[in-house]
């Protein structure tokens, strides 16, 4: 029997998993990693500040799901063939612990992301991976195109290369995570594959002008955010940086709001409640009491809420506070405007920044169109998709990179199955 030949396009997190895991689940199968660019594992590199967010300490589907904006009732499916046991599992046995932080976040204990690359590229080499860079595909043909393949018989596939060069292969798995254009689609037209057109998923907000900004590297451990006149709203750690604010939360919204805020072109109002534990009607309740029992101290000095110090003296000024205040000073007016800011404080929001390398995006390959069981197109046998490519997007915390390896992991199990020994 002819050796089966499977080519995976896309060196990231999701082709790497499925090209190591095809090879090491079928020795005969021979498995070729196709890069575009000179670097490997790219966003593996820079994720979570170099560490490397593998994935999210969580063991219960129903509650995984929920961190998908896109795509959950696809990978709910599929995180029943490979969930986070299982990668803590796989790389665990392969020398790579792994160590859960407060928020749930998992990293390899050494706190290096390199610790994951080289393992994964200790796998590739181990079961022989055929690893090509700076191979840019230009466009995939498959045997009904005898005008362009009168000998593809041989092979189901033929990838050609911008240099004029090709490949044939029995299986192809498009794992090259996803555009930022819709035009950077164009060359998988042939797949048939409805493509949901890309935006934005993972990104800050920016405030060019605002005051808030002279704040930079302030943060607080708990925010509510809304994006106002909508129903989007998030909660958790929120970050003011020299651009605007940044940090899970606002993370977390702009993944929820991807297309709304793109349709808005990124301008809109962003109300922050800096203390969550409190309604703008709790606080009015709570305010009786804090003026009789803070009367006489400087409201400057007497900060009930644990706030960053120059993030409450900002909201002080704002309300028009004198330094030398005290609570029992403080005016109708100045009490009004201090509730309000520190329950529903506007910001105007004037653009986005997404960071290149760790860049998310919302759309991609519909997933309808795709067998979640194997992650194979209905409409072509023997072309599979893993990773990003799919419109499928998870918030900030390991969950892409999670469904990165199950999508990679379910590919990989199918293809070594269908090649036979």
């Amino acid at each position: 029997m002819k050796q089966k030949h499977l080519v995976v396009i896309g060196g990231g997190a999701a082709g790497f998993f499925t090209a190591v895991n095809a090879a090491r689940m079928n020795r005969a199968l021979k498995v070729t990693l196709l890069e575009k660019s000179g670097k490997l594992l790219s966003k593996v590199s820079v994720s979570g500040g170099g560490r490397c967010n593998v994935t999210h300490h969580c063991f219960e589907i129903a509650e995984m799901i929920k961190n998908y904006p896109r795509g959950a009732r696809f990978v709910k499916k599929a995180f029943h063939h490979f969930f986070t046991t299982d990668t803590i599992k796989w790389f665990e046995e392969r020398g790579v612990a792994l160590k859960a932080e407060k928020d749930g976040r998992m990293f390899p204990v050494t706190n290096r992301s390199e610790t994951i690359i080289e393992c994964l590229m200790k796998e590739a080499s181990h079961y022989g991976v055929d690893i090509r860079m700076n191979v840019a595909v230009k466009e995939i043909s498959m045997p009904d195109d005898e005008q362009r393949m009168p000998d593809a018989g041989q092979k189901r596939f033929r990838i050609y290369f911008s240099d004029t060069g090709f490949l044939e292969a029995d299986f192809v798995c498009l794992a090259c995570g996803g555009y930022p254009k819709a035009s950077q689609y164009n060359w998988l037209q042939f797949t048939g594959h409805h493509i949901e057109p890309p935006v934005p998923s993972l990104f800050t907000f920016n405030m060019p002008g605002n005051s808030i900004t002279g704040l930079m590297g302030v943060s607080v451990e708990k925010a509510i955010v809304k994006v106002a006149e909508t129903k989007l709203i998030a909660e958790g750690p929120l970050l003011i940086t020299h651009w605007g604010m940044s940090g899970p939360c606002i993370l977390r919204l702009s993944a929820w709001g991807a297309k709304e805020l793109a349709a808005k072109q990124y301008h809109f109002t962003l109300l922050v409640n800096w203390v969550p534990g409190y309604s703008e009607q709790q606080l009015r309740g709570e305010w009786v009491v804090w003026r009789q029992q803070y009367g006489a101290n400087k409201i400057y000095l007497r900060n009930p809420f644990a706030l960053p110090a120059r993030l409450w003296h900002y909201l002080l000024q704002q309300s028009n506070v004198a330094e030398t205040q005290r609570w029992s000073e403080l005016l109708t007016k100045q009490q009004n405007t201090l509730i309000q800011l520190l329950t529903a404080a506007p910001f105007e929001v004037k653009g986005k920044t997404t960071f290149k390398e760790e860049f998310v995006t919302c759309g991609g390959i519909d997933v309808s169109a795709i067998e979640v069981n194997t992650m194979q197109s209905k409409k072509h046998p023997g072309l599979f998709f893993a990773g990003e490519m799919m419109n499928v997007d998870g918030i900030t915390g390991g969950f892409n990179f999670q469904h990165a390896w199950t999508s990679g992991w379910i590919a990989a199990k199918a293809v070594a199955q269908m090649a036979g020994i």
